[in-house]
């Protein structure tokens, strides 16, 4: 039982950082209907600017993760008007394969600028590296601020999207861009804006798995923006809430498997599982059959 707690512990703690990068994937894609495949890029590259604010500028933990989150913000902005808005009428395939396109400039722009090898984070000093105990479950203070963080930015950007005209105008867009023109809204504005905050939710949680793992390199985009997209899809693509739900289910099947001693197979599994609940529910286990007129 306490094996279990332990792995639950850690799986929450994942699982934020999960729900956190899902979060950008489920905006993009609730506004224009992108699957920003360089979403998992602008982690790292968060992740990135983290490590040079702690190690070179010796900034603390949290100036690193504004730092990160202003300067990824920045970034989507960039990509979306540079990339994707000159596409956006174009055939869905068109953008796809500009985001993946979007995507390898990024990776190999930072391999070329800090080198294909590991980095490591400044060790944890202070609040951040310690621990306690509870029944036998060991429960660090990194892993209570990650999920703290999270929690609290997604208790924002539910504020944002449902308290603010900021909001309003995003829903409208989302519903019809066509409408919400008419209305007055600016379309092109409420999408960068969209752009930047899930850019800046993909820098936070870069920075914080950097601190969490403390590694990161180049490519490490790759492995986090696909397990991050599985998990909006699980919850439903397009859903604010499927993507919470998705993050910290798949992030808690993950420790779950590797805590049973079968790390080999945790990627394997969160896949099957993905497979499986698409073949029962194509939407997500959050999401709604849509009838769409023709």
């Amino acid at each position: 039982m306490e094996q279990f707690l332990q792995q639950l512990v850690n799986g929450l703690a994942i699982g934020s950082i999960y729900a956190l990068i899902a979060l950008g994937y489920t905006m993009v894609y609730g506004i224009i209907q992108l699957i920003n495949f360089a979403h998992g890029d602008v982690l790292m590259i968060g992740a990135f600017i983290g490590y040079f604010a702690t190690t070179t500028f010796h900034l603390g933990f949290v100036p690193a993760l504004i730092l990160a989150m202003a300067a990824c913000a920045l970034l989507g902005v960039i990509i979306e008007r540079v990339a994707y808005r000159p596409l956006r009428n174009s055939p869905r395939i068109t953008l796809l394969i500009t985001a993946i396109g979007v995507s390898l400039v990024l990776e190999y722009t930072m391999v070329r600028l800090v080198g294909p090898g590991v980095r490591a984070y400044p060790p944890l000093t202070g609040f951040l590296d310690g621990a306690f105990t509870i029944g036998g479950v060991n429960i660090k203070n990194i892993q209570i601020v990650i999920v703290g963080v999270s929690v609290t930015l997604m208790l924002l950007l539910q504020f944002v999207v449902k308290g603010t005209s900021t909001g309003k105008a995003m829903r409208a867009v989302s519903q019809d861009p066509e409408a919400a023109r008419l209305m007055g809204i600016s379309v092109d504005k409420t999408i960068s804006l969209t752009f930047a905050i899930g850019s800046a939710l993909a820098g936070a949680a870069g920075v914080l798995l950097g601190v969490y793992y403390n590694s990161i390199q180049p490519l490490m985009g790759i492995s986090y923006g696909l397990k991050a997209f599985v998990a909006a899809v699980f919850g439903g693509i397009g859903l604010i809430p499927g993507a919470l739900v998705g993050g910290y289910a798949i992030g808690l099947l993950e420790t779950l498997v590797k805590g049973s001693g079968f790390s080999m197979f945790s990627d394997g599994v969160v896949y099957a599982v993905l497979i499986i609940v698409l073949i029962v529910r194509p939407t997500g286990l959050m999401g709604k059959n849509v009838r769409e007129k023709v």
